[in-house]
């Protein structure tokens, strides 16, 4: 059996669409950070969080949650709104959103009618 072609970076391979294959892997790659997974699962759960709200939720430094949300914000995942002085953020990649689940992160509970 002859040895799969490559076109580009991607092997050919037999009745597998492999397109999209480096999408997914900066996809794992960003991932695979864990403060910018919580971040991520704290958005999840609770979306229209500031900076300050989200470091201490995840137990980083102001700091270091900007810089992960700022790469967040970069690749899409996120966008923020802001009102006044203060960024808040909210997970907006329905892919990541999906993926989330599959995880098991929570929405926060519904609010109760009145």
């Amino acid at each position: 059996m002859p040895a799969p072609t490559s076109l580009g970076h991607e092997p050919a391979v037999p009745g597998i669409d492999v397109t999209g294959i480096a999408g997914w892997a900066q996809r794992f790659e960003l991932l695979a950070d864990a403060n910018r997974l919580r971040l991520l699962v704290c958005l999840h759960h609770t979306p229209d969080q500031n900076v300050t709200e989200l470091a201490a939720a995840v137990g980083m430094s102001a700091t270091a949650a900007s810089h992960a949300l700022r790469i967040l914000r970069h690749q899409g995942w996120v966008t923020s709104t802001r009102t006044g002085r203060v960024m808040r953020y909210r997970l907006t990649d329905e892919i990541i959103h999906r993926l989330l689940h599959w995880i098991g992160a929570p929405h926060a509970p519904a609010p109760r009618p009145d």
